[in-house]
C-alpha cells in the first residue's frame, strides 16, 4: 500500500509539472517565435488507467520536448521585423556566448547595429551588422537569403544555423531564445527563408492545449481521490484488526 501511494504521489507532481507547462504554452500563445513545450505523460497515464502501472511494470516517466514546428507568419510591414520559413534559427550574440531564436523582431542600438528586443547583437556571417547612420530604415532591403542591402549596397547577411538532428538538445533560456549544450554546433541553415515585414507566430494550438489542460487537472483529481480511497480502506482494516 504504503509503495502504490509513494508511486501516485510520484505521478501527482508529474502532473502538476505538466499543467505548469500547459499554462506557460498558453501564456505565451501571442509570443513572437515561441515554440510550444509538449509532455507526452498524462496522455500515456489516461491510457493507463488511475492508480495503475504500465503493463509491462515500468513505470511512466515525464519527458517534456519542444515543438520545433513551424508557426503562422503575419505581415506587419516594418523594415527591422523577419519571419523565418524552414528549419533554422537567427543566432544572436552575447557575454555568455551564442544563443538561438525564431523571434525576428530587431531594431538599431545606438551604434546603429541590428540587436533584438533585449539589446542583443544579431549575428552576422561576419559579425555584427551595422546599418550607416546615413541610412534610412525604409531603404533595407533583406533578400530570402538573408543578405542584407542598404540603399542597394551590401551591409552584411544574417548567421542563420541549423541544428538538424540535435534540436532536441537545445535548451529554452527565456523570450523565445535557445542555448546548446556544450558540444552541440549548429551547421549553415539550408532551404531556410527570410522574409522581411513578417513575425513568425507562437506554435501553440490553443485549443489542444486547453484540452490538455483539462485532461490534467482531471487525472490529478482522480489520483487525489484513489488515494483518498485506498487510505479510507487502509484506515478501515487497521479498525478492525485493532476490535
Amino acid at each position: 500500500m504504503s509503495d502504490m501511494i509513494t508511486q501516485i504521489g510520484s505521478k501527482l507532481t508529474d502532473l502538476a509539472t505538466e499543467f505548469n507547462v500547459v499554462a506557460h504554452n498558453l501564456s505565451n500563445s501571442n509570443t513572437i517565435g515561441f515554440k510550444r513545450r509538449v509532455n507526452s505523460f498524462a496522455r500515456s497515464l489516461a491510457v493507463q488507467g488511475v492508480g495503475m502501472q504500465a503493463a509491462n511494470g515500468d513505470e511512466i516517466n515525464l519527458r517534456t520536448t519542444y515543438d520545433f514546428t513551424q508557426g503562422n507568419m503575419r505581415i506587419t510591414g516594418r523594415s527591422l521585423d523577419f519571419a523565418l520559413h524552414g528549419k533554422g534559427f537567427f543566432m544572436l550574440e552575447t557575454p555568455e556566448g551564442p544563443l538561438y531564436t525564431r523571434n525576428g523582431a530587431f531594431a538599431l542600438d545606438e551604434n546603429g547595429q541590428i540587436v533584438d528586443s533585449s539589446g542583443r547583437i544579431v549575428a552576422g556571417e561576419s559579425g555584427a551588422i551595422s546599418v550607416p547612420n546615413t541610412i534610412s530604415i525604409l531603404d533595407l532591403k533583406v533578400g530570402t537569403d538573408g543578405n542584407i542591402l542598404a540603399n542597394g549596397a551590401a551591409i552584411g547577411k544574417f548567421k542563420l544555423v541549423d541544428f538538424k538532428e540535435n534540436e532536441e538538445d537545445l535548451m529554452a533560456v527565456g523570450a523565445s531564445c535557445f542555448k546548446a549544450p556544450e558540444g552541440v554546433v549548429g551547421e549553415e541553415a539550408e532551404k531556410l527563408i527570410v522574409k522581411q515585414g513578417f513575425q513568425e507566430q507562437s506554435n501553440v494550438k490553443l485549443v489542444e492545449e486547453l484540452v490538455d489542460m483539462i485532461m490534467v487537472s482531471r487525472l490529478y483529481e482522480a489520483n487525489m481521490k484513489f488515494i483518498a480511497v485506498k487510505r479510507d480502506v487502509s484506515k478501515s482494516l487497521m479498525s478492525v484488526a485493532n476490535s
